[in-house]
């Protein structure tokens, strides 16, 4: 059987990417901008369903259960005009890596308190984990045990740090470098089997960003 086709969507901005604070498996609002950003990602996903000629029937549509992502799904859903915005499954298992005691607090903060701790990120961040939280290994692991129930393509719905670890998944990176992946908001990502597209906008991204 064919690998299923994920078109994947990046939570809104959020209050505390905002104010630059690891967030984690903890919850803020969407900002305006993180309002507008979900709104565009779903107007993306629109166009390229719309070109591929796409029965949104026989699509599933699942999300993180954290509030963002939640949040984010819904305006997906209205900008594909479906009427039942909250028609959609959530999975615990695509939920954030956990940051542990790190949740809430400015990277400025951390840097004064726990430079030791950062170093040790900086060396190895896939197999890193902050006190009491998740490294990129241990959120693959469980991501990895969600992936394995997908049997038809997908509008998927969750965050930076999940969106990295389902690169190594896929093989589309090798682990260390799937943790160094940008993954941005108010965009859509298209996980085939050749690779990852990046979609920008009503197409594709203006610098063709494509990982095989």
């Amino acid at each position: 059987m064919a690998t299923p086709i994920l078109f994947y969507v990046r939570h809104g901005e959020t209050e505390w990417n905002s104010q630059g604070r690891l967030q984690g498996q903890h919850d803020s609002e969407l900002t305006a901008l993180g309002h507008a950003q979900a709104r565009q990602s779903g107007e993306i996903l629109r166009y390229l369903l719309a070109r591929e000629e796409r029965d949104l029937a026989a699509l599933d549509f699942v999300a993180s259960p954290l509030g963002r992502a939640r949040t984010t799904m819904e305006h997906v859903r209205a900008a594909l005009g479906l009427d039942d915005v909250h028609d959609y499954r959530v999975d615990a298992r695509l939920a954030e890596l956990s940051f542990g005691r790190w949740e809430g607090l400015a990277y400025r903060e951390i840097k004064a308190h726990e430079k030791e701790a950062l170093a040790a990120r900086e060396l190895d961040k896939w197999n890193f984990a902050p006190p009491r939280g998740e490294s990129y290994a241990d959120l693959v692991a469980r991501l990895k045990a969600w992936h394995a129930t997908v049997i038809r393509d997908a509008v998927v719905v969750a965050h930076g740090g999940t969106g990295r670890a389902l690169a190594a998944l896929r093989g589309i990176a090798k682990p260390d470098k799937a943790a160094l992946f940008d993954i941005d908001q108010g965009v859509v990502y298209v996980f085939r089997e050749q690779g990852l597209r990046r979609y920008a906008r009503h197409g594709e991204s203006p610098d063709g960003t494509v990982h095989q």
